[in-house]
């Protein structure tokens, strides 16, 4: 049995998954830290994580492919490979019939255009600011005091939502604090920071072809008001993984078992 293990350093979190490459690759561990301002450390923390949850010894795992922004800091990596080609790679794995990934993470959003082998055949990708990003559901929930991980379905409540001026992370606040001045329920604006970003992602997921099925990556995927805007402005369903915060370190680990099927050397990038 090989074992190989995916490692995605993302600005906010950092993922680690280990499988089992039997007839059908196995996922064995999964494992979640935050990245702080350590990456090294952090891709160390969730590896090590993920070994002890499969009760596997660091040195068993055979290959180990680093992704994600901080990719090139996984030293205990053999190879690195994009995010948006390990994205691409475990949603189709997870759902062979994806053609479409939209990714949103804490600090970009992507949308990847996936062929039926789950290769990438067009992508684009927000990555100069934090607009219509996690970061940006993360500022409104603080902003109305409140948890992140419940914003998304306090979001589903709404009878009347805002509209929002901006998707900017800078001017979200004040948005927030004008509509709360005018006597607006936390819910209606939360109904509205959760289309707006939706809109702006499907604008930036229109300069590619929008084809389903459609799989939502990332961590934001998590929240069900998102996913219930998205799926409003695009007019499509929409599949959602349990594993979809985990979808770039699992691709990061197919792409590490795949090396060790070819028997390529350790080492190689790409």
């Amino acid at each position: 049995m090989r074992l190989a293990a995916g490692v995605d350093v993302g600005s906010t979190q950092t993922k680690a998954v280990i499988l089992a490459g039997d007839d059908e690759p196995r996922i064995l561990a999964r494992a979640l830290v935050d990245t702080g301002a350590h990456v090294l450390r952090a891709a160390e923390l969730a590896f090590h994580a993920a070994c002890r949850e499969a009760g596997l010894d660091p040195h068993e795992i055979e290959m180990i492919v680093g992704t994600g922004y901080g990719r090139y800091r996984v030293a205990f990596g053999h190879a690195q490979v994009t995010e948006i080609s390990c994205h691409a790679r475990g949603a189709h794995f997870v759902f062979p019939e994806t053609r479409t990934v939209i990714d949103i993470g804490g600090q970009d959003a992507k949308v990847i255009h996936v062929g039926s082998e789950g290769a990438v055949r067009d992508f684009v990708m927000n990555d100069k600011c934090a607009a219509g990003t996690g970061r940006f559901l993360a500022n409104a929930a603080e902003v109305l005091g409140l948890d992140l991980e419940e914003i998304g379905s306090l979001s589903l409540r709404a009878t009347d939502p805002v509209k929002l001026t901006t998707v900017c992370t800078v001017f979200v606040e004040s948005d927030i604090l004008s509509y709360l001045a005018q006597g607006r329920r936390p819910e209606d604006i939360l109904r509205g920071v959760h289309l707006a970003i939706a809109r702006r992602t499907v604008s930036l997921a229109r300069r590619i072809p929008i084809e389903p099925a459609i799989t939502f990556t990332g961590g934001v995927a998590r929240n069900v008001g998102m996913v219930k805007a998205l799926e409003e402005v695009l007019g499509l369903p929409i599949q959602v993984s349990p594993d979809s915060h985990f979808m770039g370190a699992l691709g990061a680990a197919l792409f590490a078992l795949e090396r060790l099927e070819r028997g390529l050397e350790a080492g190689t990038s790409s």
